[in-house]
């Protein structure tokens, strides 16, 4: 009797277990389950998951109303001249490739000056609607995206003349093509802007 009461007790506990899982399973969707993928850390595999990058940005403070103008002169300038500079960098990359597969002086020659013509014919009349200090912060953000001034770029391009020339037109209006982009000197504000705006900040 006892043995047959154990029996039962166990039997039904077991009932019990199943039905109370097969409940939890069918609470479960299949499409609600995620697979990250993993790596081993300490001899054990952990998910590993991607979050985006979070970016913190504290209110900035102006001493007065001139400095607080200058900053949103900033934002407003590098709006219009950034996207220049970034066009100027991807254009560089391809005309860079397809130089190297040129063979001649005269090919080369050729293949700058087509390029020169087809950027003038796209590019010159918004680039004269630019202020000179858009300008000014044109020749920087070139330094900053391509690695090179605008001088070194023109003279290994065009050659010395043609360089010496348009620093020349440049110094006329208070600009210099020989201008580097200093990130942790007099432009560190400007290279905060550019993160900012590449975060969709501003």
């Amino acid at each position: 009797m006892k043995l047959r009461f154990v029996r039962y007790c166990i039997i039904l506990g077991l009932v019990v277990l199943l039905s109370s899982n097969r409940g939890i399973a069918q609470e479960i969707q299949v499409d609600s389950l995620r697979l990250y993928p993993t790596v081993r850390l300490d001899g054990e595999l952990v998910p590993s998951v991607k979050i985006k990058r979070v970016v913190k940005v504290g209110r900035r403070r102006f001493k007065n109303r001139r400095q607080m103008y200058r900053y949103y002169k900033m934002i407003y300038n590098l709006k219009k001249a950034y996207p220049y500079a970034q066009i100027a960098k991807k254009k560089l990359i391809e005309m860079n490739e397809h130089l190297k597969t040129l063979k001649t002086e005269k090919e080369r020659k050729e293949y700058i000056n087509q390029a020169e013509k087809e950027l003038r014919e796209q590019f010159e009349k918004d680039l004269r609607k630019l202020t000179i200090s858009q300008g000014k912060m044109l020749i920087k953000l070139i330094d900053r995206e391509t690695g090179r001034t605008s001088y070194e770029l023109v003279k290994e391009l065009k050659g010395g003349f043609s360089a010496a020339f348009w620093q020349g037109v440049a110094r006329i209006f208070g600009s210099n093509l020989k201008t580097k982009f200093d990130p942790d000197g007099e432009d560190k504000i400007l290279n905060e802007l550019i993160f900012l705006y590449e975060e969709g900040l501003l």
